[in-house]
C-alpha cells in the first residue's frame, strides 16, 4: 500500500487559538509535519503588540476557561491576574514542544494548463502550506471631527490607571474592556463618563461613574456631544469599541471571502472558505468560552474536524452545499434581529455548537 504523505500546516498566530492548534497538530506526528507559527517578534524588530493592561485579570473563571486536557493548577483563584494565564501558556507550549517562526504572505497555489489551444487557470483546493487562521484581530478607529482638543487613544494602548489621575476622561463602549478600564480610572480619582448605547448598568456607587448616551460628534470648541443633547468636555477620549478584522498575510478576495470591519463570510461551520476547505480561521467567534472552543474546533476527541478535515477522515458537503448550510445560517440569525457585526457572536448558541 502506498503510503500517504504527511500534511504541512501553518499556525498563524500564537495566541491560545495558535497554541492550542499547534498542540493537537504536534500529537499526530503519524499525519502532520510539525507546524510552522507566528508569534512574539515580525523578523523586521516590530513586536506583536499585545492589549493586555497592568491590573487585567480574566472575566471567566478559570474552571470554564482552560483547556479540557490541561487544568491550570489547583491554588489559583478562579479569575487570574494575566501573568497567571500567561504562565499556563507558557507551560503548555513547553509540555507539547511548541515553537516559532514568521509566516509573512499567503496565497493560493495557482496552476496554468493548456486544453485544445486556450489556457485554463486552475486554483486547487489546497494552498501553500495547509492553514489555520487563528484570531489575528486588527484596530482602526476614527473620529467624526479633528478639533477634539484633548488626547485620544484606544483600549490597545491602556496599560495602567495613574497617568489619568484627576483627568477628565470619556470611556466609549461599555462591554468587559470598557466596564473594567472605567472602575480602574475612577480609581485613582478620574472625573469618568462611560458612553454606550446600551441600558445604563449598574456600577459600584462610590467611584461616581456618571453614564451617558453614545458620542455623536464634537463642537467647535472641543466639547462632545451626546446623543441626548447633553454635552461635557474631556481631557482624553478613550475608545473601548473592540477590534476590526485585518489580515495582511493573505488577499481575503482570492479564497472568496468578504471580510467586513467585524464580519468574515462566507466560513462554513463558522471555520473554513467553502472554497478552500484546507484554511481554518479557528476562533474567530465571539462571546465564547474561548480554550474550550479552539479545543473543539480543532481536535476534541471524536470530533477532531480541523484535523479530520484535512486527513481526509471527514468528507465535507459539497461546494454549494456548504454555501447554502452560511446563508441559511446567516439568514436564521438576521430574522431574530441580529446586525450583521455580531453574525459572528456565538453567545448561548456555543453548546449547540
Amino acid at each position: 500500500m502506498e503510503q500517504r504523505s504527511k500534511a504541512r500546516v501553518a499556525v498563524i498566530g500564537g495566541g491560545p487559538a495558535g497554541l492550542c492548534a499547534a498542540r493537537h497538530i504536534l500529537s499526530r506526528p503519524e499525519a502532520f509535519d510539525p507546524p510552522v507559527e507566528q508569534v512574539g517578534t515580525y523578523d523586521n524588530g516590530y513586536p506583536i503588540h499585545s492589549s493586555v493592561y497592568r491590573d487585567l485579570r480574566t472575566n471567566l473563571p478559570k474552571e470554564i476557561m482552560m483547556y479540557p486536557d490541561f487544568p491550570f493548577d489547583d491554588h489559583l483563584p478562579s479569575f487570574l491576574h494575566h501573568t497567571s494565564v500567561q504562565q499556563y501558556l507558557e507551560k503548555y507550549c513547553e509540555r507539547n514542544d511548541i515553537f516559532n517562526t514568521v509566516v509573512e504572505k499567503v496565497k493560493p497555489v495557482s496552476m496554468e494548463t493548456e486544453t485544445g489551444g486556450a489556457v485554463t487557470l486552475i486554483t486547487p483546493l489546497h494552498l501553500t502550506f495547509y492553514l489555520s487562521v487563528c484570531h489575528l484581530l486588527t484596530f482602526i478607529f476614527t473620529f467624526f471631527h479633528c478639533c477634539f482638543a484633548g488626547k485620544v487613544l484606544h483600549s490597545h494602548s491602556y496599560r495602567y490607571p495613574e497617568p489619568f489621575t484627576n483627568k477628565s476622561v470619556v470611556v466609549l463602549g461599555a462591554r468587559a474592556s470598557g466596564v473594567d478600564i472605567s472602575i480602574e480610572l475612577a480609581q485613582v480619582n478620574a472625573q469618568v463618563i462611560l458612553s454606550h448605547n446600551t441600558p445604563t448598568m449598574s456600577l459600584p456607587p462610590p467611584l461616581g461613574i456618571q453614564q451617558a448616551s453614545a458620542v455623536i460628534g464634537v463642537l467647535e470648541d472641543g466639547s462632545l456631544q451626546f446623543q441626548d443633547g447633553s454635552v461635557a468636555k474631556a481631557d482624553i477620549l478613550l475608545f473601548c469599541t473592540g477590534y476590526n478584522f485585518n489580515f495582511p498575510f493573505l488577499c481575503p478576495s482570492d479564497l472568496g471571502l468578504d471580510v467586513q470591519d467585524l464580519f468574515v463570510t462566507p466560513l462554513y461551520k463558522y471555520l473554513l472558505p467553502s472554497g478552500f476547505p484546507s484554511i481554518f480561521f479557528i476562533g474567530i467567534c465571539k462571546i465564547i468560552c474561548p480554550f474550550i472552543h479552539f479545543d473543539c474546533q480543532v481536535s476534541r476527541d471524536e470530533t477532531q474536524f480541523a484535523l479530520a478535515v484535512l486527513e481526509g477522515s471527514v468528507e465535507l458537503p459539497t461546494r454549494e452545499e456548504m454555501e447554502k448550510e452560511v446563508q441559511r445560517e446567516m439568514q436564521r440569525k438576521k430574522d431574530t434581529g441580529v446586525q450583521v457585526k455580531h453574525l459572528l457572536n456565538l453567545d448561548k448558541d456555543q453548546w449547540e455548537y
